[in-house]
């Protein structure tokens, strides 16, 4: 391997054995902290070693096999000889297996443990894509919409919280999975997010690692609850996301909307199963929430051949149905540019315009106003919100579209 593929390689490693090493940490010393700051460590170690020594045949075993005795080096060192870190030294020592309970995915069990009822809700969720997405604090406060101080600050306090309240790390029993299902499914929407439209700029636009992350879980907690109306919706939602991703991205980087898609490329495959877990859960006449309904809008758009054969008017029907469900301002916005195709950009952009104070941060929103401003024919308008989407975008690829546009504007 050249000196120039070693980082890939770290690189790689990092986003496929991350999540598992901190799981199988947190799992042996019970001790969030240890995990992630071991891993982190080991991490470091490769960064320093694999150049000189070589990428080993089985990084993730390499890394494991580092970030453990770190973990133990630090007990060690910090004298922390209480019950569970004694167990896990024992345990270290004569390899005895641990009962892995309903969950037999390291990862899975670890997303279940950070959304602990006593953590606030958004914190289970910011926790566990720190911890099992592998997200750094700021791809997540973007996420979050807040500062990255501030979100640095929420999950630091996490931390200290599961700390001071003794919550052990351990398997949830079947009865615990259900009450603890809202929190890791909004935890795999956000991770599917990052992927689909990652931040950064030395990210690839697309990461279909988080992405098929995400689904891998997903159809392991849909396995673990087949009657859940919301994991069905979530994983049907996923998969008609995902089924578009061949399209979304030109050749020259640049993100392709989904009017300007070649739908041909589409994945049929997973259309097809999107759509019939949309309508098993129509079939099951019961009040949809919030991922059922996006992925029913998800279906009428991979429904339509062409763009100019999608029913607005259903689409706007379930978005006044989400809206009840999640009057969130995101959703307010999403719903004005499907009225956008009804009843024009400019009942749309009054719309968006009353959103101003709760979404001036997010690059979605100028976004969107810059399109209907476009259309709309006030050029010197539109100009200035596109370079503000621009200006607070992540993605390469989205940045690429939007100054496209802009400059199509002309002076």
């Amino acid at each position: 391997m050249s000196d120039t593929d070693v980082p890939a390689a770290i690189t790689a490693a990092h986003r496929s054995e991350w999540a598992r090493v901190v799981a199988a940490l947190a799992r042996r010393f019970g001790d969030l902290d240890i995990a992630e700051e071991a891993a982190a460590e080991a991490w470091a170690a490769a960064v320093e070693r694999w150049p000189a020594d070589g990428v080993p045949p089985n990084p993730g075993a390499w890394l494991t096999t580092t970030a453990t005795r770190k973990a133990i080096d630090r007990i060690r060192r910090e004298n922390k000889r209480d019950g569970k870190h004694r167990e896990a030294l024992i345990l270290y020592d004569d390899g005895a297996p641990e009962p892995t309970g309903p969950i037999d995915d390291e990862r899975l069990r670890l997303i279940f443990t950070c959304c602990h009822p006593a953590l606030a809700p958004q914190t289970r969720v910011a926790l566990t894509l720190r911890l099992v997405g592998g997200l750094t604090v700021a791809e997540i406060a973007r996420a979050f919409l807040v500062q990255e101080s501030t979100m640095g600050q929420r999950i630091t306090r996490a931390k200290a919280k599961i700390a001071q309240a003794r919550i052990p790390y351990r398997v949830p029993s079947a009865e615990d999975l259900p009450a603890r299902v809202a929190g890791v499914l909004a935890v795999l929407f956000l991770v599917y997010n990052e992927g689909y439209l990652a931040t950064g700029p030395d990210t690839d636009p697309v990461r279909r690692d988080l992405t098929g992350e995400a689904i891998r879980l997903t159809r392991l907690i849909r396995a673990l609850l087949p009657g859940d109306g919301e994991v069905a919706g979530l994983l049907a939602l996923m998969l008609l996301t995902e089924s578009r991703h061949a399209a979304r991205v030109s050749a020259t980087g640049e993100l392709v909307t989904l009017d300007e898609q070649d739908r041909g490329s589409w994945d049929t495959g997973l259309i097809a199963e999107g759509h019939r877990l949309v309508r098993e859960r129509l079939a099951a006449r019961v009040a949809p929430g919030r991922y059922q309904i996006l992925a029913a809008i998800n279906a009428v758009h991979t429904s339509a051949r062409d763009i100019r054969d999608t029913d607005w008017s259903q689409i706007v029907a379930l978005y006044d149905q989400l809206v009840h469900v999640d009057p969130s301002p995101v959703v307010v916005l999403n719903r004005a540019i499907a009225v956008a195709e009804l009843d024009g950009p400019d009942v749309a952009l009054a719309a968006a315009d009353r959103l101003d104070g709760a979404l001036a941060g997010y690059h979605a929103y100028h976004a969107t106003r810059a399109d209907l401003l476009r259309r709309l024919g006030r050029g010197p308008e539109a100009r200035a919100a596109y370079d503000r989407a621009i200006a607070l975008a992540g993605n390469t690829a989205e940045i690429a579209y939007l100054s496209r546009r802009r400059d199509q504007l002309g002076r």
